[in-house]
């Protein structure tokens, strides 16, 4: 609760009215709500561009630019935010700039366009806020280098694009780069059969000259055909509002429902107001305490806005180092820290610059431009990346109270780092202190101070550990002083007195010393099986791997000789720097012969998505009477229901009613396959995150706060989260499958070696960024409900609701405009959601809308199967594949939804590319009480695959036998039947592989790979070409239909309706192609509103990648019907356009609307049997990646991707290299980033950005070149002899994973160790380290003690 009493202190006077600019428009708003953030403003507001995609400043889907003016510097600065936390009240006397602000689909910006027009965006929920990324570096630097408008998206994630398009379209407005993407001059392109060598190589550039097309419009092997692109002018730019120069700041009051805000305007305001309320909470960016109140459900009634404070944002530099005020932000103590190495003596910057490298990786650029050292400091975060360096450094804190509340003057008082923090996230400071400034000092003539962190990925994230290491050498290299700070290894940042007073007196190039030093550290950094984070013997191998990093490095600089060369050590001592990237796209098979299809048309809705016009479900206009729906969800993994009291929630204002099981009119049951779920929970739970009920209130807030207050009781009942778990308690669901073909007792006979192992591969969370999303609409009569979702599968929405509600489905009707991503997780998973909001809405006659908040929608919605696969496989001595026996085993969670497609898909896709005469699997699905894993693009055939490529790795291990050839000796043959009896036609895997090995120069980099292995102990590369082979068609027979609906209306006009979902796949686009092409008539004059129940009726999801093959054909034959019909009028009226020849057909009674139908023919496959044919066609390709590890860390970056798929002809070539390469990319964060870890008791523990990283803009391969196939085909029957492109290509990013396994396995040879390399999926930094298995690894070994368990659990 607020304070009771309206407090005006002292003199103060306080002005309760908000005033700032919002694109160019004043705004003023009298005592606004303390809790509102800024994004929930401009939605509130229509300006619905700007997104909510994380609400923990981790995605930067909600990127605004915030500019504000100087009163000192007379400078107006532009600066990025994450609007989702930062506080509506802070923007005073500031100017918002949205999306909205820069332009609009009529008039876009130059940045909004080029990303449209260059395919920088999909699906396109992410956009708007890359897209302000971006401006606000024009607005800063209109000239910006490559390598900084690389860093600038630092804090934005997209999850479809793979980066590189809207890389290019950004990098279109750089300034030419000295390195500029130019590719080394023996590397020789061999392009395709059309192609030119070399003349196709681009430079890398968007606007490069090389992409051209003919007068022909002939795309050939253009990347994109010619774009004409408005020019960037600066001095056009939407200007600082005038009146803002003058702004004169007063000091502001908010009082809200439960919260107090106070800004004050100077450091006597503030010092009053800390010593009259001494527990508020002070903030700045509010980048800390956005995330405790949003998710942690902390309470800080009283806030006090410290942002505005000039005195706390002063700096100077003094004799003997820097002095700056606390609350700088951390984007400009960076610029002073630049400037303090200018300034100062070289020998004096080594704290500085040590500095600068940790904040070079401190979060994303939106937070480094409002989060301040004052906030981080206070926090007291043990894995902080900046209070390592202080403690180390004899860095000190200035602290600053008032004597007393009574009086004016003012006590201050200096106490160094090492005395600061007293325990997990505590301090010394007073309740009314505040800490005003911070001296660094400068370093002193012998001193060497470095930083290190490692993280799961390196832009963005948190440390795992972190160090800051500082030596002082007299002149013969003796150790004076030694101070090592390191962080994660405690419950706070923490010293190592004993090793440091180890070393004092020492030589510091006396090895002996040092491997003594190690042994200390190790001895002193203690950590138990079951510490808190978790990854303990890797956290301990990193604080030897970062001493080892700092001995080395502060030997070369001092001079001393070690066994180690300089070159060597210049190595390894930093971390792997990237270049920046570059790409190439070259296309094999243009359709010629087509005026639309196969074109490179940018998607139809790409405009409208950067601008921030394209509606998503959260966008829709509020309705009359609508209300917000919250879900009450379990906190057991496996327990009894006993009571449900929702007294208190129910007494709250604004709440309208609340929800449970009895509360549904029809079946509380539903299941995507069997209906084995209960839409609300009634008895029990099965796992956290289930449904037990619905509170529906006035607003968002309230409804959230009121869950909170529903109390649950219940009995706990055992419960089975891992695999393992499951196989030893027999745990399985009652359906398996088995599948086997030949003998395979023969084949172990006939072997010359028998190998068994076992592969274990982790799941992976959609992290579509758009997070579910409903609004039920119930109609005034006859019980209709419409339905608004963001749902892959519309038809089962509208199925499933009306048996909950009991009425008939022609009184539902499902619309989708677009979805922000889906990957599978919605297809079957974004059906409760609708369901349960549908019940508030019978009952309340009342629309009620919700968007999961992401922490809600990880625990609710499911992931990728989790798999293990034991397996034994019998071998010749020259490597060919003679059987393989094999169990799978898939964590389906608590109830089947889709897991036993899955396991399917996993068991016809485990033989990849490689035949083997005798097979036998057994697939077995574990129930266990985690949410209810469902599809994700691949559906379990990367799984199976993965399976088969760690056995074939490990075959190569022990044969000794270059992978390379195992694999090209096994693959299939043209006619070859697969394991599952179908007969491989138009199979083209052994020419793709010979068109890779030239493409990546192979041969020639297998060599200089392994030249700098040789060279390098602790930097290893690795290489490895992976190919994939994946069935085009749903494995349930009924759902291989689709149907269309086309209207020609008598202004020529055209509207297309078809079952599919758009979801950044550009099936939208696609289809258009198809009707225009079809039509003979221009793509403009063509149009597409919404996927609907009531246009297209009983769909099959979004999904297999089959969309654009089954609905194109169905728009396809709907669109031969109607030219059918107005052939006749085209003949007799030749010259005329197609609106007279239309009126025409019109006033002659002719139809002009056909409903067009498709089903996919040939195929239906028996299990029991093994007969039948499984797939329409595959959709193959193949990859060949290189690495390069950082031993001592287990980091790693890719240097190069080359990747070939057989695509068919495309029906538009941008969209599907945006589909190869978002697909590469998921999949490289599959099988190296991307972990999804639970708590022992069930709660997920990576459930938002914060915890769970996927690939970044700096992450992609740093050199990407996709090429497709020019092939013949003889039995490819598809629509315009296209593929499906969606899927296949996400396994062939494993590419990575074995290039990394390699690059171990080389790292290991020269340590003579033989064994076969054991790498777990995904490959994670702590994985790869720990795979090394060098003497430090097992040093730092932590031994289980009976009584401890694992602090967080892969399931």
């Amino acid at each position: 609760m607020i304070p009771s009493e309206k407090v005006v202190p002292g003199d103060i006077e306080f002005s309760s009215k908000l005033a700032f600019y919002l694109n160019g428009t004043r705004i003023e708003i009298n005592n606004p709500d303390p809790d509102t953030t800024l994004l929930q403003y401009v939605r509130s507001i229509g300006l619905t561009g700007t997104k909510l995609g994380c609400a923990e400043g981790g995605c930067g889907a909600c990127t605004v630019m915030i500019s504000s003016y100087e009163l000192k510097s007379r400078k107006i600065s532009h600066y990025s935010v994450n609007a989702c936390l930062l506080p509506l009240c802070s923007v005073e006397g500031k100017h918002v700039i949205t999306i909205e602000g820069i332009g609009n689909v009529k008039y876009p910006h130059p940045v909004q366009e080029r990303i449209a027009l260059l395919h920088g965006s999909q699906c396109g929920f992410c956009t708007p806020g890359i897209a302000m990324s971006l401006y606000v570096l024009l607005r800063n630097n209109p000239y910006p280098t490559e390598e900084e408008i690389e860093e600038c998206f630092d804090g934005n994630l997209c999850r479809c694009t793979g980066y590189r398009p809207i890389l290019d379209a950004a990098k279109t407005f750089a300034k030419p780069s000295s390195h500029q993407n130019n590719y080394e001059k023996e590397e020789k392109i061999i392009a395709n059969d059309n192609l030119e060598d070399n003349k196709n190589v681009t430079c890398g550039r968007a606007d490069c000259c090389k992409l051209r097309i003919d007068a022909n419009g002939k795309i050939g092997s253009n990347k994109f055909p010619k774009v004409k692109f408005k020019e960037y002018d600066p001095s056009q730019e939407l200007i600082f509002p005038p009146s803002l120069m003058n702004y004169i700041p007063v000091a502001l009051n908010f009082s809200g429902r439960k919260t107090m805000w106070f800004r004050p305007i100077n450091l006597n305001q503030l010092f009053y107001l800390k010593s009259k309320y001494p527990e508020a909470k002070l903030i700045s960016g509010n980048t800390e305490v956005g995330i405790e109140t949003k998710f942690k459900k902390m309470d800080y009634n009283v806030r006090i806005f410290v942002g505005d404070i000039l005195e706390l944002k002063t700096w100077e530099f003094q004799e003997d180092g820097l002095l700056i005020g606390a609350n700088i932000s951390l984007t400009k103590f960076q610029t002073i820290l630049r400037d303090a190495c200018k300034h100062y003596k070289s020998y004096q910057t080594q704290v500085f610059k040590a500095l600068l490298f940790n904040l070079r990786w401190f979060a994303g650029n939106q937070i480094r431009n409002v989060a301040t050292p004052a906030g981080n400091i206070v926090t007291g975060s043990p894995i902080s990346d900046l209070n390592p360096i202080f403690l180390s450094t004899q860095t000190k804190f200035i602290l600053t109270s008032l004597s007393s509340s009574s009086s004016s003057s003012k006590n201050s008082r200096d106490i160094l780092a090492t005395s600061f923090w007293t325990g997990y996230r505590q301090n010394c400071l007073d309740r009314i202190e505040i800490l005003e400034k911070i001296f660094i000092p400068c370093s002193k003539l012998g001193q060497y101070v470095r930083a290190y962190k490692q993280a799961k990925r390196r832009d963005d994230d948190i440390a795992i550990v972190n160090s800051g290491l500082s030596i002082i050498l007299d002149e013969k290299s003796i150790v004076q002083e030694a101070s090592f700070a390191f962080g994660g290894m405690s419950g706070l940042c923490v010293r190592a007195p004993i090793s440091e007073n180890f070393v004092l007196g020492k030589f510091w190039g006396d090895e002996k010393v040092f491997m003594a030093l190690l042994n200390k550290l190790s001895e002193e950094l203690q950590l138990s099986f079951s510490s808190p984070g978790g990854m303990v013997a890797y956290r301990k191998s990193l604080v030897s791997g970062f001493m080892y990093k700092f001995w080395y490095d502060v030997s070369k600089c001092v001079g001393i000789k070690t066994s180690v060369s300089d070159e060597e050590v210049e190595n390894f001592v930093g971390i792997i720097e990237r270049q920046v990237s570059k790409g190439v796209q070259l296309i094999g098979q243009p359709n010629e012969d087509k005026k639309i299809v196969g074109k490179s048309i940018p998607a139809i809705s790409a405009l409208k998505q950067v601008t921030g016009e394209a509606i998503y479900v959260d966008d829709l206009p509020k309705q009359y009477g609508e209300l917000y729906g919250a879900l009450v969800l379990s906190q057991k993994a496996h327990a009894k229901i006993i009571k449900i009291d929702a007294s208190i929630a129910l007494e709250k204002s604004g709440v309208k009613g609340f929800f449970t099981a009895k509360d549904v009119p029809g079946d509380n049951k539903w299941g995507a396959v069997f209906r084995d779920e209960e839409i609300f929970a009634s008895e029990e739970v099965h796992c956290v995150g289930q449904v037990i009920g619905l509170i529906v209130a006035d607003t968002q807030a309230i409804a959230q706060e009121a869950t909170n207050l529903v109390k649950v009781e219940y009995e706990v009942l055992p419960h089975i989260l891992t695999i393992e778990e499951a196989i030893e308690k027999n745990s399985f669901y009652h359906i398996e499958r088995r599948l086997s073909t030949g003998d395979v007792e023969k084949g172990f006979q006939e072997a010359d070696f028998i190998f068994e192992g076992e592969t274990r591969i982790g799941g992976q969370e959609h992290f579509y960024l758009e997070t579910n999303a409903a609004l039920v609409i119930p109609k005034p009569e006859d019980n209709e409900f419409e339905i608004h979702s963001s749902t892959q599968a519309p038809t089962a929405v509208q199925k499933d609701c009306a048996s909950m509600l009991g009425i008939a489905a022609n009184k539902v009707v499902c619309r989708v405009k677009r979805i922000g991503g889906g990957f599978g997780g919605k297809e079957t998973r974004s059906i409760p959601l609708p369901l349960v909001l549908a019940v508030g809405a019978w009952h309340l006659k009342k629309p009620i809308r919700c968007m999961l908040d992401r922490d809600e929608d990880i625990i609710i919605s499911g992931q990728r199967h989790p798999y293990l696969g034991r397996w034994k496989v019998g071998v010749s001595k020259e490597g060919k594949l003679l059987a393989y026996d094999l169990q799978l085993y898939g964590n389906m969670g608590w109830s089947c939804d889709l897991s036993l497609g899955v396991l399917e898909r996993a068991i016809t896709h485990v033989d990849n590319c490689y035949y083997c005469p005798n097979v036998r699997i057994i697939g077995k699905l574990c129930k266990t009480n985690i949410h209810s894993n469902t599809a994700f693009r691949g559906f379990g055939g990367p799984q199976g695959m993965m399976i088969t490529e760690n056995m074939m790795s490990e075959i190569s291990d022990r044969l000794r036998i270059d992978p390379i050839e195992i694999r090209e000796k096994n693959y299939y043959l043209e006619g070859q039947k697969t394991h599952f009896n179908q007969i491989l036609t138009d199979w083209h895997i052994p020419a793709l592989h010979q068109q890779i090995m030239e493409l990546s120069d192979y041969v020639n980099r297998r060599k200089k790979v392994d030249d700098f292995n040789s060279k390098n102990k602790w930097r290893k590369r690795g290489l490895a070409l992976i190919p994939t082979k994946f069935g085009l068609s749903f494995t349930v027979l009924h759902l291989n239909q689709a149907a269309a609906l086309v209207h020609i209306y008598t202004d020529g006009s055209v509207l297309v309706s078809h079952g599919g979902v758009e979801m950044g796949q550009g099936l939208h686009t696609k289809m258009l192609q198809i009707a225009a092409e079809t039509l003979d008539i221009p793509l403009e004059n063509v149009h597409l509103m919404e996927t609907a129940t009531n246009l297209v009726i009983n769909t099959s999801p979004t999904a297999a990648s089959v969309s654009s093959d089954i609905n194109g054909f169905a728009v396809f034959n709907a669109c031969q019907t109607l030219s059918e019909r107005l052939k006749p009028y085209r003949e007799k009226m030749p010259g005329k356009s197609f609106k007279e020849i239309v009126l025409t057909a019109y006033l002659d009674r002719v139809n002009l609307s056909a409903n067009g139908f498709y089903k996919t023919p040939d195929i239906s496959h028996n299990w029991d049997k093994n007969e039948g044919q499984a797939f329409y066609y595959f959709t193959t390709g193949i990859a060949c990646t290189e690495v390069e590890v950082d031993i001592l860390t287990g980091d790693h970056t890719v240097i190069r991707t080359d990747l070939v798929m057989d695509i068919g002809r495309s029906l538009n070539y941008a969209i599907d290299v945006g589909q190869i390469e978002g697909a590469f990319v998921q999949g490289v964060g599959w099988c190296t980033i991307e972990e999804t870890l639970h708590f022992p008791t069930g709660h997920i523990f990576t459930k938002g950005p914060g915890n769970y990283k996927i690939p970044g803009f700096r992450d992609i391969p740093q050199d990407f070149r996709i090429y497709t196939f020019n092939g013949k085909y003889s039995n490819l029957k598809t629509i315009h002899s296209s593929k499906g492109v969606g899927e296949p290509p996400l396994f062939l990013g494993s590419s990575v994973f074995f290039a990394i396994r390699d690059a171990i396995k080389a790292f290991r040879l020269a340590n003579n160790n033989h064994k076969a390399v054991i790498l777990c999926s995904p490959a994670t930094p702590e994985r790869i380290r720990l795979a090394c298995e060098d003497e430090i690894v097992k040093k730092a070994h932590v031994q289980k003690k009976d009584d401890e368990k694992e602090w967080i659990l892969a399931v």
